[in-house]
Formats: structure tokens, sequence, C-alpha cells
């Protein structure tokens, strides 16, 4: 399945909501879908039904449900039925096929990010960034897949525009694979580890590469380098639309058109089971987490001398997954 969270826009505001993509145009809606059972069945509270058994929001899902893959398609199996009955909407008109026009939108599809954690397992990227400092790969990285934690509110979806922070001159984008955790655990083992993941997206964790630069002198970090502003989108696609745990697709970034990055994810030095089961070594992982494989080799533009500008169109292309396409915004005034 491919899971968003669109904005739904009513009279009263906008609304993030939980959505299935039917296909490009068409989305559905898993807890209209339940509530339209509900009143169809002749339940009296059937909204209030609805929200306890597939809530709206898919970091509510995730939070309250150990089993968030088998709720959407069960939703998806009952959107089949319904249609089959002639039953598209409920009483009041509400529909729970979402027809894509101008009026919506899709977001950042994890709508809440419990915490986030970035990874460095591709070699490739990894040994071009040390061979620019000079400096031999660190014997402990072949050891630990290590991480750093970064913020979770600057996060962004598909289309919106990317932050170009006051205090920097040097911005990158970094092409990487998401992971979503779809269940809590806690030392868990590498070979149970693929029950805890929910799906797959693409990730661009933005970096101010100067103010990086001068962060990690001192050996700590990063902070200011990345907090502002990181993208994820357009879909999530369910674990269990790959042919393994540890899908091996095709990463490619454009930039303005023109091709700059090609790697593949299969190429990490750690799996994401090794990463789960290293994380979570007498400390919670948590349904909601959010990890980056951190950036395929060549995927971005430190490694390549290239450098993005404000108005640049950075299109992220994973297969299977799609497209995650933003613009690059004007330097901010501080």
């Amino acid at each position: 399945m491919r899971v968003v969270t669109y904005l739904h826009r009513h009279s009263l505001g906008t609304e993030k909501r939980l959505g299935i993509m039917v296909s490009d145009s068409v989305i559905l809606d898993p807890n209209f879908v339940f509530a339209c059972d509900f009143e169809r069945e002749g339940r009296f509270n059937a909204r209030e039904r609805a929200n306890v058994h597939c809530p709206p929001s898919l970091h509510a899902l995730l939070r309250t449900r150990e089993n968030p893959r088998e709720v959407l398609h069960e939703a998806w199996g009952l959107m089949l039925f319904l249609e089959k009955c002639g039953c598209f909407n409920m009483e009041d008109g509400t529909k729970y096929l979402i027809e894509m026009d101008k009026s919506i939108a899709l977001t950042a599809p994890l709508d809440k990010i419990e915490t986030y954690r970035d990874f460095f397992v591709h070699e490739k990227h990894v040994a071009t960034g040390f061979k620019k400092r000079n400096e031999p790969i660190p014997p402990a990285w072949y050891e630990l897949p290590v991480y750093y934690k970064g913020a979770t509110a600057g996060f962004i979806g598909p289309d919106k525009d990317i932050l170009w922070p006051s205090y920097t001159d040097v911005l990158d984008y970094e092409l990487e694979l998401g992971m979503v955790v779809g269940l809590d655990g806690k030392n868990i083992k590498a070979k149970d580890a693929h029950k805890h993941i929910f799906g797959f997206t693409i990730l661009n964790d933005v970096s101010a590469r100067d103010i990086q630069k001068k962060e990690m002198t001192v050996r700590l970090g990063p902070a200011k380098a990345k907090d502002f502003c990181s993208v994820i989108g357009p879909v999530i696609v369910t674990a269990d639309e790959f042919d393994t745990t540890e899908p091996d697709l095709l990463m490619t970034a454009k930039i303005n058109g023109k091709e700059w990055s090609r790697g593949r994810s299969g190429d990490a030095h750690f799996t994401w089971a090794q990463m789960i089961e290293h994380v979570s070594r007498d400390e919670w992982i948590l349904a909601g987490d959010f990890f980056g494989s951190g950036t395929v080799g060549t995927g971005c533009g430190l490694e390549l001398d290239q450098w993005i500008k404000p108005g640049d169109v950075i299109e992220l292309e994973i297969e299977q997954i799609g497209k995650l396409i933003n613009k690059v915004g004007h330097k901010s005034l501080y």
C-alpha cells in the first residue's frame, strides 16, 4: 500500500488526514470508510467507533494499534465491499474516496515523528567525506551503525519550499531511504527486526554544510546544520510491498532536470535489521519513530562539489516509492 497524509480543507479549516493511494488521482480515507460501514450497520456512533478502530492520523494509528498494516488492509477490503453494495458515502454526504484536485494536497506522510535517527551506513558516501578531510574511515564505523538524533518539528512534505536559513551560505540536499517504525520494541534481535518496520519512504536530510563543518570540529552535533528542515514523502510504501525486508532500490537525484546522483539502497554496510537491533539494545524504539539510512553514494552536492541554489528544483526518486519534488527557497532574513 502507498500510505499518505493529505490536507482536507473544509469550512472549519484544514485538517491532516491519513489516506491510501488508490490511484494517482484518488485517495481512500480509511477512517471515513470504517465510519461509512458502521453507519451502514446501523450504529449510532459510527464516527466515534471509526476514530477508535482507525484514527484519521497515521501517527495515532501506529501508536494505538499493534497491527496497523492489517487495519489498513481491512480498510481496503471494506472499500471494495462497499463499492459492490453501491454505498459510496455517509448520510451527511461524506465520501471515503477523495478525488485529487486543487483543493487536495499531500503533506509529509508521517504526520508526527516520535524520534528521528539518521544513520551513516553507505561506505561510498562516508569514504568520500573522510577523503576530503584527508582522514581514513575510523575503524569504529565498521563496528557500529552510528547515527545522530535530529529535531522533528521542521519536517515538510512534497511540493513545499525548502527553508534556506539566514545563518548559512552553503545548503545541500541528501538522498536517503527513510524507514518508519510500526511496532514498539526493546532488545530486538535482528532476526525479528522486520516485524517492527511499517514501511519506507524518501528522505531529503537537508544540510547547512558550512555550519556542519564548524559544529563537527568540536566533536558534537550536527545540530543547527540539520534541524531546520528535512523532507519526506510523498508516500510511505508498506514493508509487505517489497519482496524482502531489506529492499535494494535504485535511488537518483535530479537538480533542475539534470541527474546529479545515482546509487542503490542495498549498498549499505549495515542492514535495517542491524540498525534496529543496535538502537533497541537496552532502549525502546517506538512506533512512529523515523530512521534515515544516511546518504547513498554520490547522493549530495558535497560529494560532487556541486551546490544547489535558491530556486533550484530538487527531484529525488526511489524506485517502487516515487518522486519527492521540492523547490529551494530563498535565504531567509533574520
